[in-house]
């Protein structure tokens, strides 16, 4: 089953990149509502609604089954879904307010919570089986709408990200490392970007792809190898685009999907596919082709898979 939930359209409107309540939207646009979607009836349905209305939140599937709701306009509250009853309980408070920031479950069964807007180099860590949200090591750098990525070696890699509206885009990464609570510096991306996508490839690397940088969409990609900690350029993308997802396959391919491109304010239809495996005919390329027309465009919305009980 996929729960989706909450609001981040209005936070993907080019003009209205924090959100509506930067463009005189109004929070009565923002939702509370969730439904889910069961992939063998192929219909959605109405579950409990959260206990506060949010957008730019995330939504992060625990061990126990449970999905961890943190963060939102102005807001440092927390909630958790129970899929066997179908409803919403309080997760605590986060020591900060965010959005746009990341939420991670590492190997321990913590969940990782880094920068955000207003920007913000803090992270902190919820623990499910306390309930309790603690305080661990800040980044060097401010940063939100960044990617944060879970590696093989249970260390986290956070890339890119933007430190204010209108400048200061980023081409550092940073590593988490749990065991000790610290971030260390590794070597920065070849090209600075926010609201891109970054997928663990199966063979440990990081696939960084497209984005924003403050003056237009990016098409080219990157991938980071944690064994030298360095980046290097891979195939660039048929479209250039924003705010979009980026779904690993089976097959060991990725699919990236919908987005914003070429400053137009209306959703993509197309999506590509990555290859990276040496016997793959389409070996480190992107093949193109279009999405279905309707709720297949991608703009970013949040969804969790979580396993029945």
């Amino acid at each position: 089953m996929i729960l989706g939930l909450g609001l981040r359209d209005f936070g993907h409107d080019l003009s209205c990149p924090l959100g509506p309540d930067n463009c005189g939207v109004g929070a009565s646009n923002v939702l509370a509502g969730a439904e889910l979607y069961d992939p063998v009836a192929g219909t959605w349905s109405v579950t409990g609604s959260m206990t506060a209305a949010r957008y730019n939140h995330t939504a992060t599937l625990l061990p126990n089954g449970k999905v961890l709701v943190a963060g939102g306009p102005v807001n440092a509250t927390a909630e958790l879904y129970d899929p066997a009853t179908g409803t919403w309980t309080s997760a605590g408070s986060m020591a900060t307010a965010r959005r746009l920031h990341t939420a991670t479950l590492l190997p321990n069964g913590k969940v990782l919570v880094a920068g955000g807007y207003t920007a913000t180099a803090t992270a902190e860590l919820y623990d499910p089986a306390t309930g309790t949200w603690t305080s661990t090591g800040s980044m060097a750098a401010v940063r939100f709408e960044h990617t944060a990525t879970l590696l093989p070696n249970g260390q986290v890699v956070v890339a890119g990200g933007a430190q204010s509206s209108g400048s200061g885009v980023l081409t550092n990464a940073e590593l988490y490392d749990p065991t000790t609570g610290k971030w260390s510096s590794t070597g920065s991306m070849i090209a600075p970007r926010y609201q891109h996508t970054a997928t663990l490839l199966p063979n440990g690397t990081v696939l960084v792809a497209a984005g924003y940088n403050f003056v237009s969409e990016i098409a080219t990609a990157e991938v980071y190898d944690p064994a030298t900690g360095t980046w290097s350029a891979t195939a660039v993308m048929a479209t250039a685009r924003l705010f979009f997802t980026a779904t690993p396959l089976q097959n060991g391919r990725v699919v990236v999907a919908g987005g914003f491109g070429n400053l137009v304010p209306n959703a993509l239809a197309s999506a590509e596919l990555y290859s990276f495996t040496k016997d793959d005919c389409r070996n480190k390329q992107w093949q193109n082709f279009t999405l279905p027309p309707g709720p297949f465009k991608s703009q970013g919305q949040c969804a969790t898979f979580f396993a029945m009980q």
